[in-house]
């Protein structure tokens, strides 16, 4: 993982000052780098020994990651990201849509190296899934009718697919079999998904010195997620009460806050983790088809780790 932080930076290199500056920025940002790790590992489940072609695609995942939150930024007008401003709050909205595109092509770029249509076919999809699933939530922002299902395919495309596509390119570059190759994409899909519940659910239940940006964002954005999307099922009284959060000025929360004791008193908070541990139990379980070694197990542990983390 330190040389996929040496090749982000050196990848971020420009000798476009403005763009040297803002790779710079994101760089020193961070962030959990969870999808190249499974990048790493799941090219090590099939053996010790990786060149840096496995290295130069896990920072390919994290560009096209970093990439998307860049843009959503902008979608969501946010000021915050990892407890630093936003790209689009520091340099404004124009730049950070340029920047953000600048990601995407050097990402795929650096693919295009590999001469490996696989590996293309992977990142292609997972890209276009990822914008299909930004395009179909914007288009159900404060909808409180929103369903279950609908919900789990924003979830699917917008985190999921660049987990699988993660899992299934240290595959390919691994010269895994078609099986075991879907073995790894199913295995990052089901984790992807968990993620995001779990992603979710912080959004409730964190703060804002974890999180790195502000607790229950998501509502006052108009976001209608699986514990609320439940309680408004169950609960339609509660209609009104979350439409007022999500009109809830900037800086003020009381309306949010009595949302949230709602969420707990019913207990939707609790059921939506344990749906999250559904997806990860699921994953853990595809990846049984590989060697018992460490490094599966590493990928078996990270699925724990996704659903129990607090930040």
């Amino acid at each position: 993982m330190q040389l996929v932080e040496e090749e982000f930076e050196r990848q971020a290199r420009s000798n476009i000052q403005i763009v040297a500056h803002i790779g710079q920025y994101l760089h020193q940002t961070g962030g959990k780098r969870v999808r190249p790790a499974l990048v790493v590992l799941a090219a090590k489940v099939f053996g010790e020994e990786v060149d840096h072609s496995v290295i130069r695609m896990a920072t390919v995942m994290e560009f096209l990651h970093t990439a998307t939150l860049v843009h959503d930024d902008v979608i969501d007008g946010a000021d915050v990201r990892r407890g630093r401003r936003a790209v689009s709050s520091q340099w404004g909205n124009e730049t950070a849509v340029l920047m953000g595109d600048w990601l995407y092509m050097s990402a795929f770029e650096t693919a295009l190296r590999e001469r490996n249509l696989d590996i293309l076919d992977a990142l292609t999809e997972a890209t276009r899934k990822m914008t299909e699933g930004e395009l179909i939530q914007l288009t159900l922002i404060g909808n409180t009718r929103i369903t279950e299902e609908q919900h789990l395919e924003i979830v699917t495309r917008k985190t999921a697919y660049l987990f699988s596509a993660s899992c299934r390119v240290g595959g390919i570059m691994r010269d895994g079999t078609t099986e075991e190759r879907k073995a790894l994409a199913d295995y990052g899909l089901n984790l992807g998904i968990a993620f995001q519940l779990v992603d979710d659910l912080l959004d409730f239940t964190s703060n804002v010195e974890k999180l790195g940006k502000p607790v229950l964002s998501d509502l006052r954005e108009g976001k209608v997620t699986l514990p609320l999307i439940r309680l408004l099922r169950s609960h339609p009284q509660y209609i009104s009460q979350v439409r007022a959060a999500m009109e809830e000025p900037p800086g003020e929360t009381v309306r949010a806050k009595e949302v949230l004791a709602i969420l707990a008193e019913c207990g939707e908070l609790e059921k939506a983790r344990e749906e999250a541990y559904s997806y990860a139990a699921r994953a853990q379980e595809v990846l049984k088809i590989f060697p018992d070694n460490q490094y599966r197990r590493a990928l078996t542990d990270i699925a724990q780790y996704i659903i129990e983390r607090d930040r």
